[in-house]
């Protein structure tokens, strides 16, 4: 299931990507984070693909996003970055 699930982003990344600008805001691209969800977490990495597409809009802040360490469907805040407490 792994292997179906990254080849269809994989596909996405070389055929419908091209078409369009660059407009990730976050590091990794959503594309190569949704694969390292899928290769971490399995089918339900998908998930957290999803919720990572559903953040990258221009009100959120742009940097780096890496995957969590635990299924979570929240951003990553370990570096602290996105702590407005700091």
């Amino acid at each position: 299931m792994k292997k179906i699930l990254i080849a269809m982003v994989r596909g996405y990344q070389k055929w419908v990507s091209p078409l369009f600008p660059p407009s990730c805001r976050f590091q990794p691209t959503c594309s190569n984070y949704m694969i390292q969800a899928i290769e971490r977490f399995g089918a339900k990495g998908v998930l957290i693909g999803i919720a990572r597409i559903l953040r990258c809009h221009p009100g959120t802040e742009a940097g780096p996003d890496p995957l969590p360490d635990h299924f979570s469907l929240r951003r990553n805040t370990k570096s602290g970055q996105n702590d407005k407490n700091q």
